[in-house]
């Protein structure tokens, strides 16, 4: 386990949660405003995982969302480091049933507080589609501020900023 929050354990991905990963990104409402595209199959998402090489080069990554009352997986929420951009930014993405519950600001409230923690990180992004209105939502509930406007995938994105405070 990285993050404990009330409800949540938030927890390195490993190619045992597959299966899940698969799932979550076969749901078209889900991967709608992310321009990514869904995995051909859960062997495919498995292969993702195993190469995924964020946690060994930065020490964090995006995790999975363990729901503590059942052990449910939820999805994943984390940072990311993109060295080309030289920004950390802070996403997520839960099952389609667990909209609107909280979890996403929840855990996306962690993420960012524990990467603000982190002597290495200033500041931290978020991006969102303008029409993905929840996810802007979750961007201002966690602190961030609307920084500008850029191309997100062709579509118009929202640029989200928020920086470690200054003592």
């Amino acid at each position: 386990m990285v993050l404990e929050t009330e409800r949540l354990y938030l927890r390195e991905m490993n190619p045992e949660d597959a299966e899940s990963f698969y799932l979550l990104n076969l749901d078209p409402e889900v991967v709608k405003y992310t321009g990514d595209k869904p995995f051909e199959n859960a062997e495919e998402a498995r292969q993702f995982l195993k190469n995924y090489d964020q946690y060994k080069k930065y020490g964090f990554g995006r995790w999975a969302v363990i729901r503590k009352e059942d052990g449910a997986f939820l999805g994943w929420c984390g940072l990311k480091y993109t060295p080309a951009l030289g920004e950390v930014d802070v996403g997520f993405r839960l099952f389609r049933k667990y909209w609107n519950q909280g979890y996403a600001t929840e855990s996306a409230r962690a993420c960012v507080e524990w990467g603000l923690d982190q002597p290495e990180v200033d500041e931290i992004i978020g991006r969102a589609m303008k029409e993905n209105t929840a996810s802007i939502r979750v961007l201002e509930k966690i602190g961030m501020t609307f920084h500008g406007e850029f191309d997100f995938e062709r579509h118009p994105g929202l640029l989200y900023k928020i920086e470690r405070p200054q003592i």
